[in-house]
């Protein structure tokens, strides 16, 4: 997959998260994507914005 705007991993914890999890989360998205699954991490890269959650 390339590379988006965002993804699963970033609107789940970004840097709170170690690598083994960031690839189950990198993983389990290509597995399981839908346009509902985009639509749903679209949704949740704005609050992760503003809040800052997991950034460094």
């Amino acid at each position: 997959m390339p590379p988006g705007l965002t993804g699963l991993w970033q609107v789940s914890g970004r840097s709170t998260l170690g690598t083994l999890d960031m690839l189950r989360l990198d993983v389990r998205y290509v597995e399981s994507r839908s346009l509902r699954s985009d639509a749903d991490i679209l949704l949740r890269t704005v609050p992760a914005l503003l809040r800052s959650n997991g950034a460094r």
